[in-house]
């Protein structure tokens, strides 16, 4: 296997389990669900997933559409792509989610309403967080489908990751207390903060060197 692909992979991997960051939507789920029976909450967990992973993947493939028809550069991209996520990262490194991922508490869902789709898929786990996310990851690969397969491979493995955590979401909190959620998502807000600075000198290195071009 390609060493750059499994370099690209693993980054884009990294960023985005941060930038999902289930654990840090485990107590909210538990919370969702505490009244549902465990059929029900498998299933609510299920749809969620499988709707979050949609729209991950639909961003992944009109990713470069878009930008291309907003006459985005990949640097303005990557700039503005990292400010956005050091913005979700500051909260995190307080012990809370990030502001770009978490819903109001207003819009918490009321009964009646499909959580599995507002809020756990959408923002929760596909929040703007996760859009701007893969988007700048899309412009990075640069038409590389070898990077952009590495992305979708990325993808598959963070929802699947968080799948796992989310369904064992009741007994993790029961292992680690929500001290050790608040250390994880912390841990994850100071990963977040350090990739989100180098998307965004990345993003200043591509541009000056752009212009020295010309």
């Amino acid at each position: 296997m390609d060493l750059e692909f499994m370099r690209f992979g693993l980054a884009a991997f990294v960023t985005l389990l941060v930038v999902v960051d289930p654990p840090g939507v485990v107590p909210i789920y538990v919370a969702l669900t505490s009244s549902e029976q465990p059929a029900r909450r498998r299933k609510i967990l299920i749809r969620a997933v499988l709707i979050a992973f949609g729209v991950a993947i639909f961003f992944l493939i009109a990713g470069r559409a878009v930008l291309a028809y907003l006459g985005v550069t990949v640097h303005a991209f990557s700039i503005s792509g990292g400010i956005l996520l050091f913005v979700a990262a500051m909260p995190m490194l307080f012990g809370n989610r990030g502001g770009l991922q978490s819903p109001e508490p207003k819009e918490q869902g009321s009964v009646g309403e499909d959580i599995s789709v507002f809020p756990l898929a959408m923002p929760m786990l596909s929040g703007p967080g996760t859009i701007a996310t893969i988007l700048l990851l899309t412009s990075q690969a640069g038409g590389d489908m070898q990077k952009l397969i590495a992305i979708g491979v990325a993808i598959g493995i963070v929802f699947l990751v968080s799948f796992v955590v989310l369904y064992l979401g009741a007994r993790l909190i029961g292992l680690v207390g929500e001290g050790g959620v608040h250390i994880a998502t912390r841990v994850m807000g100071i990963v977040l903060a350090a990739l989100a600075v180098q998307y965004v000198l990345n993003g200043i290195t591509g541009y000056y060197q752009l212009l020295r071009g010309h």
